[in-house]
């Protein structure tokens, strides 16, 4: 692994991203604009809400920052409609593998429960052998925050170690204890999700990826 600082990892990513096609843009104000239904921003797709249901166009179809965020700084690369699995998964293992040096065979995945597209691409397109592919339910893969833009999502793990671990014989991606770290969410932003709880697909398919700086900070660093 390359030991970076924050602010290392942050530039990485966005010229990255860059490379990729992505419009670099300034991160947004902690306090939302047009948008009741949030006091602060918490997430680094909270400001294009309004890209991903197209009541606005974006300067550009993909776009990349490093959001402040009241939980954590929040790395993402975004699309509106124009790239979708087949492009974010094989970008998002490229990253972390050549640009970070993170060890390959310590990498794991989880993909929503019904979700065959995203396993395939992590499987048979990356590589990931397929006893590190995890399928879990609704509670920790489909990302939403409150109504807007949602969608079924793909989080990125690092195992940091029996040490780190529980010590149980089932402990694995997804046990609340500290061996498996997600480092990176993959969300395929595919429904808008109204104040009732009802799912509309979108106009178009997007990608809201965000990876906490921190988190990766922490394993670049030790």
């Amino acid at each position: 692994m390359k030991k970076m600082s924050g602010n290392e990892i942050r530039s990485h990513f966005l010229r990255f991203m860059e490379r990729k096609g992505h419009l670099a843009f300034p991160s947004a104000s902690l306090v939302p604009e047009h948008d009741p239904s949030l006091l602060l921003i918490g997430a680094g797709m909270a400001p294009f809400k309004r890209y991903f249901t197209g009541q606005v166009t974006p300067p550009r179809h993909r776009i990349a920052t490093a959001q402040k965020c009241i939980r954590t700084g929040d790395l993402g690369n975004f699309s509106f409609g124009d790239y979708f699995k087949s492009e974010a998964i094989p970008w998002a293992w490229e990253f972390l593998t050549e640009d970070l040096g993170l060890p390959k065979d310590r990498l794991w995945i989880s993909v929503y429960t019904n979700d065959n597209e995203a396993y395939d691409i992590w499987h048979n397109v990356v590589g990931i052998p397929a006893e590190r592919i995890v399928r879990l339910g609704k509670d920790t893969n489909f990302w939403e925050i409150g109504p807007g833009p949602c969608g079924p999502c793909s989080e990125i793990y690092i195992d940091l170690g029996p040490e780190r671990g529980c010590g149980s014989p089932t402990c694995g991606v997804g046990c609340d204890c500290d061996r498996y770290l997600e480092i990176w969410n993959l969300v395929f932003t595919q429904f808008d999700r109204d104040e009732e709880g009802n799912y509309t697909p979108l106009p178009k398919k997007n990608i809201d990826t965000g990876m906490g700086l921190e988190r990766i900070a922490s394993v670049l660093q030790g």
